[in-house]
């Protein structure tokens, strides 16, 4: 069986889905982007206002709120950034973005070395340029 979690530190989803899910020993985090938990402010600004037109963004500002909300998740399932194993990152401009996320990456991640996957998507599903989803064993 696997239990649900759901916790108001980390932003709300914005679909019909939990924040993680308990299966065993592993949690597996939803997608996260950037969002703050409360007001859905984008640190480091939207990649684009609401007639779609690009605006200039802050791309490690995004990458350390995507993995703040990722750490609240964790911290509510009763574990830690430690214990992300495996993480798969979204960027929706790996040209512009892949250096300044992966500095960022590297400062919480460098020593825990969790298996990584990144791609470039086409866009998220908010005006967002980074997100993550992680697997953390808690055995």
């Amino acid at each position: 069986m696997s239990d649900a979690i759901r916790t108001t530190s980390a932003p709300k989803p914005v679909g019909a889905y939990p924040h993680a899910r308990r299966v065993g020993d592993l949690l597996f985090v939803s997608g996260m982007g950037p969002r703050q938990p409360g007001t859905d402010a984008i640190p480091g600004g939207p990649i684009r206002d609401a007639q779609g037109n690009p605006l200039d963004y802050d791309a490690a500002a995004q990458t350390h709120a995507v993995i703040q909300n990722i750490a609240r998740v964790l911290e509510a399932s009763g574990a830690s950034l430690a214990n992300v194993v495996d993480c798969t990152c979204f960027l929706v401009d790996m040209d512009r973005d892949f250096a300044a996320f992966n500095a960022v990456y590297g400062e919480y991640f460098a020593e825990i070395q969790p298996t990584r996957t990144t791609v470039a998507v086409r866009a998220l599903p908010t005006p967002i340029a980074v997100e993550l989803k992680v697997v953390a064993w808690l055995g």
